[in-house]
Parts: C-alpha cells; structure tokens; sequence
C-alpha cells in the first residue's frame, strides 16, 4: 500500500516552486523551449529509471544526466547567478534592508532618475540614439569592462555630452550603478528574439539582451524616430513620455 503523508505534499511543492522558478528565468531569457526539452527529458528519464525500471535505457539516460548538468551550468551561467541572487533578495531580507536604508539615499536615487528623464527627453527630441543601463542586484562589473570607464557623478549635461553624435564615446551603452556613470561605450548581449519589431535596431536589441541576461534596467532613446523606451526582465516597453519613464524607473529601482 503506498503511503501518502505531509512529507511528500512538502516534497512536491519544494519542486514546483523550483520548476517554477526555472520557467520564469528561462522564459525571461528567451530560452523558454530549451526549458521544455530539458523537462521532457527529465520525465523520459524518471519514467525510464524509476517507474518501468528499464535498466538499459535508463543507465544511458543516467550518463546524459550527469554531462547534461554540467553543460546547463557553463551555459546558463549567468541565469544561475541571478537566480541566487533573487533568492537571496527576496522576503525578509529586502525587509529588512528597508528597515535601515536612509532617507538620503533614496533622494539621491530621485535625483539620478531626473536627471536620467530630462536627459533622454532632451536626446529624444534632438533625436539622439542613446542607451543607459541601470544596474540593480545583479553587478554589471564584466560588461562595464567592456567600455571605458568614468566613474563620473551623475548629471544631465554628461549624459547628453557623452551620447552627442560626434562624441567618440555615443556607441555602446552607458553603465550607471550606485548613483555613478562606471562606464561608457560598453558592449551588451544583443537579444535574437524573432517576435521584435522590425523598426526596432540594434540598440533595442542590446537592451532586450541585456534585460534577458540580467536584473538590469536599460533605456534606450531612438536614433531613427526619437521615440523612448525601457527593456526590463525581457520585456519592452515603448513610446514612453517623461512621466511614463519617470514612473517605471522609481518603481523598479
């Protein structure tokens, strides 16, 4: 007779919540079928070893699963690390963290988003390309060393100074993370989602990329139409007024 008590109810909701996880960090990276297979695979391979008790197949299956979980790890490397790090921000930890933060920091954090506003609403009517990421949880530190490092303070005349369109420093993608522009010119993943607009270029597509491979929030201000736009957790958000921008950037950051 099989037994069915609380330890197992435990059990099962320990892995939904972890497949759960999972298909929120893959469909956010836009590697949603590859998570599909994987589950496929894990079901032929609980099926095959442990209900039918096939022992050929099943032991070939084990080999898989061993390489397999190596290869996941090297390739979803950085996913995993966010992953962590969301955990550990998480509940009462965020709470907690609240509980001491100052005052202060938070209008500084008002100030570096105004000037972030009536920076990209200056570029955008002079219709100057530009592409600002923020950083959140997850360091940035190996894309900031792709570019050219600052370290400036934040204000709106560097901002539009280092997006001009002569500047030798307008490609790429600023880096802005503790109330500090770390780095310009820097290099971002670019994302080769299919379901994006064609009037999109590649700037959209960095930060598309970029919100797919990390927590960050990135702004990107069209060369082409002047239009502005925010890419955050792998999602687009477009045609943004002042008081648009403003709002999305106070409530994820």
């Amino acid at each position: 007779m099989i037994s069915f008590g609380l330890k197992d109810v435990i059990d099962i909701l320990i892995i939904a919540v972890m497949l759960f996880y999972i298909y929120k960090m893959m469909k956010s990276s836009g590697t949603l079928s590859l998570f599909y297979g994987v589950l496929i695979f894990f079901v032929l391979w609980v099926l095959a070893s442990e209900i039918f008790d096939m022992r050929l197949t099943g032991s070939i299956l084990d080999k898989f699963m061993g390489i397999g979980l190596i290869v996941l790890v090297v390739i979803f490397q950085d996913q995993i690390k966010r992953f962590l790090i969301d955990i550990g921000s998480h509940g009462r930890m965020r709470y907690f963290r609240r509980l001491f933060r100052h005052d202060a920091s938070i209008e500084s954090r008002r100030k570096d988003i105004t000037a972030v506003v009536y920076a990209c609403m200056s570029m955008s009517r002079t219709k100057t390309g530009a592409l600002i990421v923020f950083q959140r949880k997850v360091p940035l530190t190996s894309y900031e060393d792709t570019g050219d490092v600052i370290d400036a303070d934040l204000n709106v005349r560097l901002i539009e100074n280092i997006f001009f369109k002569n500047s030798p420093l307008h490609d790429g993608a600023m880096i802005i993370a503790d109330g500090k522009i770390k780095s310009v010119g820097c290099i971002l993943p670019v994302s080769h989602d299919m379901d994006l607009p064609k009037d999109l270029g590649l700037r959209h597509r960095a930060a598309l990329g970029m919100s797919q491979a990390t927590d960050a929030v990135c702004v990107v201000v069209s060369e082409e139409t002047g239009n502005i736009s925010v890419a955050i957790e792998g999602k687009f958000k477009i045609k943004l007024s002042a008081q648009d921008l403003d709002h999305i950037l106070s409530e994820s950051l």
